[in-house]
């Protein structure tokens, strides 16, 4: 088995809502909906990676706020360590490079979203 691929992701607030963006068509996970993020690069932090990733994929500012949790999950082809933060949305207006969409949900209906399967246990954590 492969080491796991370390990817930061955030979870974004904004009037009781969640962020959740979907990959576009010929990415990886294409069609799925996520937490924004990125894979952690080799001497990156958690913390570093959200905010080169959000601005690289989305052109947005951010803060990290503190660890919300992990969850593992194994694909056929490569297994992940998913480590979610909250982040708090600074500036910049969202523009949408490797996803085709975004949405603001409640925390009770992010699983109604065809959610990537390691960002699912995320999701649960954020509501009873």
């Amino acid at each position: 088995m492969k080491e796991a691929i370390d990817v930061a992701a955030a979870v974004i607030r904004k009037d009781g809502l969640i962020l959740v963006a979907r990959r576009a068509k010929g990415e990886d996970q294409e069609q799925k909906w996520e937490f924004p993020g990125g894979k952690i690069e080799r001497n990156e932090t958690p913390e570093e990676c959200l905010r080169r990733e959000l601005e690289e994929e989305f052109s947005i500012d951010i803060q990290v706020r503190k660890l919300i949790g992990e969850s593992f999950h194994h694909y056929p082809d490569k297994s992940i360590r998913l480590i979610a933060y909250e982040v708090a949305w600074l500036s910049g207006d969202f523009v949408l490079r490797v996803h085709d969409k975004i949405a603001w949900v409640t925390p009770d209906t992010l699983l109604e979203k065809d959610m990537a399967a390691a960002d699912i246990p995320i999701a649960k954590m954020l509501f009873p």
